[in-house]
């Protein structure tokens, strides 16, 4: 899934910046996700293991994310051991949901 295509239109990240950007979630994956789930079918619930820096880590990236791609809705939820983040999006964007639930499974690949 190195392709970008399925980044919607409505994205308004400068093109050549996106890698970067994927780069970064994939990251965060590999190094911090422990669970996911899918509660609603509009809604991811990803359990990231907690760490020094790793909740502003978690909270710079939805803002930047949420910044360029106004279709999410970021809500984050720190624990002692872990810190939940769920993403939502509106119908339109299930595609976008589906792609980066996908993206956590290539990402855990190197695991």
């Amino acid at each position: 899934m190195t392709d970008l295509g399925w980044v919607p239109q409505s994205c308004t990240l400068p093109t050549e910046e996106r890698p970067l950007r994927v780069a970064e979630w994939d990251a965060l994956f590999v190094e911090r996700l422990t669970a996911l789930s899918r509660p609603e079918p509009l809604r991811l619930r990803l359990a990231l293991a907690a760490g020094v820096g790793v909740e502003d880590r978690i909270r710079d990236l939805v803002e930047r994310e949420g910044g360029c791609c106004s279709f999410f809705t970021f809500t984050i939820t720190p624990g002692g051991e872990l810190v939940h983040l769920d993403i939502t999006v509106d119908q339109a964007h299930e595609a976008v949901l589906e792609s980066l639930v996908a993206r956590t499974g290539i990402a855990g690949e190197s695991w």
